[in-house]
């Protein structure tokens, strides 16, 4: 029998981020404003923590995952990584097809993946008050 799922141990959870922004050949543009102009750093920082904002606009290729961050991901992480066997037949393709099944998270989705640290890093600031909106709009 073929194996479909891949699962890692907690110890190997990935302890950096990786930034693909460093090997884009053609840097993104800098964020706009409703008027179409450049928003500048200190615009941001009205909304935005000073650690989501360098992290944000990092050109590094490697950014670390905070320690306390990565306890907690350990609650549902690392997510099985599962062979779409039968996705690879239908379609008649050699190539290996994979996906994460993130529906071991406690939401049942990908979203605490980024809402963790964002939270993570609203504290370290000290924010008091944090309000988030969803990704379908519920």
């Amino acid at each position: 029998m073929t194996p479909l799922r891949i699962n890692l141990d907690q110890n190997e959870i990935p302890t950096h981020w990786y930034n693909v922004v460093a090997d884009m050949t053609t840097p993104p543009s800098v964020p706009l404003g409703p008027d179409g102009q450049p928003v500048s750093p200190e615009m941001m920082g009205a909304i935005f923590p000073g650690p989501i904002l360098e992290q944000e606009m990092s050109a590094q290729r490697w950014i670390e995952i905070p320690e306390e961050v990565r306890q907690i991901y350990a609650l549902w992480r690392p997510a099985p990584l599962c062979r779409a066997l039968r996705l690879e037949q239908a379609l008649g393709t050699p190539a290996k097809i994979f996906y994460k099944y993130e529906g071991v998270s406690p939401a049942g989705s990908h979203k605490p993946n980024s809402a963790v640290p964002q939270a993570y890093y609203n504290k370290l600031a000290g924010t008091k008050r944090l309000t988030t909106e969803t990704g379908a709009g519920q």
